[in-house]
């Protein structure tokens, strides 16, 4: 497919977006070759599904310490707990959703939005894009909001991308996707955190991280909000370099739960976890 026809590959000609890709692409490989992997694996996909979750909550408002998360089991009615349960829920169910993603995105956004929002569909803005006049609550991102019919266009437009497929790396596809639904926040709530597992899912279903161990969440959040919302602000301005810098900032992500995920499978080898 060429650029012309496949524009999530073009974006990988943007300046220092192919060195981006490569250097993710070690760092992933580099981690999957660790020997603690062939033993424990299923020990370092749950643990980086704890981490990336904590992340995530992170980035909506709920830094709660690692423990805590581990800790807790009741996420009631308190603002923060709710954050971090979602993301703790959607965290869990990104992995059951890979196999309809290509088929149906916008499936599994509503799949997500519901799972986050806890609710078996009582109220009637969950699981869908937001109407005309609808309020969204995104305690991150303070821009102004696309109309609903643009969210409605934007996100058909988006869901076309994903079902052609393409030669996209996941880097850019699994940027582009969460920098695109972050951008138009098309539900009343919970946006950041299902453009987050958005990201996770594209990553896992891509092949570049098969086993969920490279949870980007955590380095999105390590590199701090101001860093996410500037790199944030460079793709909603559709320039090039600013949208080849947001990619930059989602590499790095990777490559932070790359090295989160490896401090683990160290500690692992040393008897210490």
């Amino acid at each position: 497919m060429s650029s012309a026809s496949d524009p999530l590959a073009a974006l990988g000609s943007l300046p220092g977006v192919a060195e981006s890709v490569d250097s993710v692409r070690k760092a992933v490989d580099r981690v999957y070759g660790h020997r603690v992997m062939r033993r424990r694996g299923a020990e370092i996909t749950s643990e980086a599904a704890l981490r990336g979750a904590r992340g995530s909550a992170a980035l909506s408002g709920a830094d709660w310490a690692l423990e805590e998360v581990r800790r807790r089991t009741d996420f009631g009615a308190e603002a923060e707990a709710l954050t971090v349960g979602a993301a703790l829920r959607l965290t869990a169910e990104a992995g059951q959703l890979l196999s309809i993603w290509r088929q149906s995105p916008l499936r599994v956004l509503a799949r997500l939005h519901l799972v986050a929002s806890g609710s078996a569909g009582a109220d009637d803005a969950v699981g869908r894009p937001r109407l005309a006049g609808e309020p969204v609550d995104e305690p991150l991102v303070d821009l102004p909001l696309p109309s609903a019919d643009e969210v409605a266009g934007r996100l058909d437009g988006l869901s076309r991308l994903i079902i052609a497929g393409g030669s996209a790396p996941a880097l850019i596809t699994g940027a582009v996707v969460h920098g695109e639904l972050l951008a138009l926040r098309p539900f009343g709530t919970y946006n950041g955190l299902v453009a987050r597992a958005a990201e996770r899912i594209v990553l896992i279903n891509s092949g570049l991280d098969p086993k969920a161990i490279c949870p980007a969440e955590v380095g999105h959040a390590e590199q701090g909000s101001k860093a996410y919302l500037e790199a944030f602000g460079g793709y909603v301005s559709g320039t090039p370099e600013g949208v080849a810098a947001w990619i930059a900032h989602c590499g790095r992500a990777i490559e932070l739960g790359v090295r989160e995920s490896t401090a683990v499978c160290e500690a692992l080898q040393r008897g210490a976890a």
